[in-house]
């Protein structure tokens, strides 16, 4: 076997001392860098210097700080042998992602687990109780039944829109016009988004007649119907919420499908062509098969979405009149009616709902990339 080069030129003891020594030294440059940001962060934190300066030293050292930790913790790998430093060396870099993901997301969700068996104030331990609540109060039923219309509905108008507009616009001369004003809703907030529709669907009576303000009612008592307070009409008032969120995505699902579609090669199509087929049939046997990972994505995403929305039934009805959803229903146990207790298992049956969703994503994801 032969030796190692740096054994021979100065030994066992020498190269061990070396070795050591650049150990200690990749201790002390770090524990120094830190000591620094820290030091920078304590003035930051309690200067009464002028604004302005804060701000420039507060950009320099965000920057520069971070950019300066890579940099020394990239060095300090490299001072270790060979061997250490092609280990160590990739965590450098994911490393500090996995720590900050950990801290905000794996502890939070460690100790609102806990939580979850506690009761309302947290003093004393309820077991099963606030799950117990979670799946049998006719309040949170309603819930879980209108988060079930969210992902069926909410997503297969997303997607099976999506897709189409996709299609049709990629063989128009102004593809590029249609997908920005489809896609533009994206750019809004679910707030605003929220705001904008209120209006639309806004039924107002003032005492002695009626006062028609939403853009709804106005097309309707147009074409000489009576308007109606959308909102407030169970169950259809779900599916108008619905539909704010069919409105917001399904110009993401366009943008990515389309994508995809002009991946698909025209060898495949033409073929399909000359073999008698239809453009139906060339659509679905050969475009959709070919696009079945990007759709997959497209529509888990989507169903991701739809569980955890929040804000939309927030702005619109605050849950009320039968259109209460799982993240609202939290925000009350929570916030309103302060039962910490059961607004964690809600949280805890809310994750557990989306993890499959996230593992089939990862998985898609995996075999997207294998096949590259």
């Amino acid at each position: 076997m032969q030796a190692n080069p740096e054994t021979q030129r100065t030994g066992p003891l020498g190269w061990l001392t070396s070795t050591l020594g650049r150990i200690l030294i990749s201790l002390f440059v770090p524990l120094v860098t830190f000591l620094v940001l820290w030091q920078v962060f304590l003035f930051l934190r309690d200067s009464d210097a002028p604004q302005i300066v804060i701000i420039t030293v507060a950009i320099i050292w965000g920057v520069g700080g971070v950019a300066l930790l890579f940099y020394v913790s990239n060095w300090v790998v490299e001072q270790l042998p060979a061997r250490w430093t092609r280990t160590l060396q990739p965590f450098v870099f994911i490393g500090p992602a996995v720590a900050i993901m950990g801290w905000y997301l794996a502890v939070p969700v460690l100790r609102t687990l806990i939580l979850s068996f506690q009761d309302a104030i947290s003093t004393e331990w309820v077991g099963l109780e606030n799950y117990i609540f979670a799946f049998t109060d006719s309040r949170m039923l309603e819930t879980f039944r209108n988060n079930l219309l969210w992902m069926v509905l909410g997503t297969s108008f997303s997607v099976g829109i999506g897709l189409l507009i996709a299609v049709l616009a990629d063989r128009s001369r102004f593809e590029s016009v249609y997908k920005s004003i489809i896609f533009m809703p994206m750019a809004i907030s679910f707030v605003g988004a929220g705001v904008i529709w209120k209006f639309v669907y806004t039924f107002r009576g003032t005492g002695i007649g009626i006062e028609e303000i939403g853009l709804l009612n106005a097309v309707v008592l147009a074409l000489g119907g009576e308007s109606q307070p959308w909102l407030n009409i169970p169950p259809w008032n779900t599916l108008f919420l619905i539909v704010i969120m069919v409105w917001l995505q399904t110009g993401f699902a366009m943008v990515v499908l389309s994508s995809a579609i002009k991946g698909v090669p025209s060898e495949l199509l033409e073929a399909g062509r000359i073999d008698g087929a239809t453009e139906i049939q060339a659509f679905f046997n050969i475009t959709i098969p070919y696009i079945r990972g990007t759709l997959i994505t497209v529509t888990t995403t989507i169903v991701i979405f739809s569980l955890k929305l929040f804000d939309i039934v927030r702005v619109m009805t605050g849950g009320n009149n039968d259109t209460n959803v799982i993240a609202n229903e939290f925000y009350l146990q929570r916030f309103t009616y302060q039962n910490t207790g059961r607004a964690s298992a809600i949280a805890i049956v809310l994750l557990i709902a989306v993890t499959p969703v996230i593992i089939n994503n990862l998985r898609e994801f995996n075999k997207d990339r294998r096949m590259f």
